[in-house]
């Protein structure tokens, strides 16, 4: 129970403490937010806002590991993509302040390193685990066996979701609010299943997100960056991997999917179309924005969202 309690706790606090000097760090090397010049014209007053912030979660989310995680469980494996893809991220986001522009790695470089990230995982699973080749389905609680394409399955998910959330990074506070309540989700998902070293890193992982939110709540005073949301994709994504839940993510990170397929949907139409749009901006939390929706009213309507999913997902599991 301690280990639960300090897992809940030590993140957040982390965070608390040390929030205000990493924002003052983080402006003092000019590392500000650039702004995508076809974005929103409301976030331009966003433009120099300290980013990066997601370096201090995954400080709070690396120190807490290590006090209370054993470093041989399979948890071990969840750190490493979390890390991975975190500095694909911080890459991304260095490239991108000095450069001063809104884009920094070439979406085949990042994609590239979050496969290599994602094939890690699923090198592991396959053939270092104990873990096998199936994929729990919901509802029914039947394994299916994916066999060695479990490999491709695996680098989908960790892939996917890492930029499921990086899409999700929009709003002040959006993908962390969403992620803490995924996080939470599969802590008690995982340890349902008796993956309770699984369970202590979702606490921690949804402690640090509550953490950050404190400051990235509108009007942010810093934003996570490509360090924070690709990590935090990550995170998710080798919870879900490292316990066959991955069906699960679809629901419980519903929100995630609903920002891609959005994107998705509007690239496809406009091609099709030649020129026509289904959203007035992609990803649909931007179509909200644009529709004159409060931001602070979108979000918190994501999270009550979010929440429900969550339920929903749970829900999935304990009626097997």
């Amino acid at each position: 129970m301690m280990k639960i309690f300090l897992a809940a706790i030590l993140p957040f606090l982390i965070l608390i403490l040390f929030g205000s000097g990493m924002i003052k760090g983080l402006k003092y090397l000019n590392f500000g937010q650039q702004i995508r010049g076809e974005g929103p014209s409301s976030h331009f007053k966003k433009k120099g806002i300290p980013t990066m912030g997601g370096v201090l979660i995954l400080l709070a989310v690396v120190i807490s590991f290590f006090i209370l995680q054993d470093p041989e469980s399979n948890a071990v494996w969840a750190l490493i993509t979390t890390l991975g893809l975190g500095l694909v991220g911080f890459i991304d986001d260095i490239i991108s302040i000095r450069s001063k522009r809104s884009l920094g790695l070439k979406a085949r470089q990042k994609l590239l390193g979050q496969v290599l990230t994602g094939l890690l995982l699923a090198i592991y699973v396959s053939f270092f685990s104990e873990l096998g080749t199936g994929i729990i389905v919901p509802l029914t609680g039947r394994i299916i066996e994916l066999g060695y394409w479990i490999i491709p399955f695996i680098v989908f998910i960790v892939v996917g979701f890492s930029n499921a959330v990086n899409l999700t990074d929009g709003l002040d506070g959006l993908a962390s609010g969403v992620t803490m309540i995924v996080a939470t989700a599969f802590a008690v998902l995982t340890s349902a299943l008796g993956f309770n070293e699984l369970a202590l890193f979702g606490l921690i992982i949804g402690s640090a997100c509550l953490g950050f939110t404190w400051f990235n709540s509108n009007p942010a005073q810093v934003f996570m960056g490509d360090v924070g949301s690709l990590a935090l994709g990550g995170a998710v994504a080798s919870m879900a991997v490292l316990s066959r839940t991955e069906l699960f993510l679809i629901i419980i990170g519903g929100v995630y999917v609903l920002e891609t397929l959005s994107v998705m949907i509007q690239v496809v139409y406009f091609k099709i179309t030649q020129g026509k749009w289904v959203f007035s901006m992609t990803p649909i939390h931007h179509h909200y924005e644009l529709s004159g929706m409060p931001e602070g009213k979108i979000v918190s309507r994501f999270w009550i969202s979010s929440i429900i999913l969550a339920v929903l997902g749970l829900a999935s599991f304990y009626i097997i």
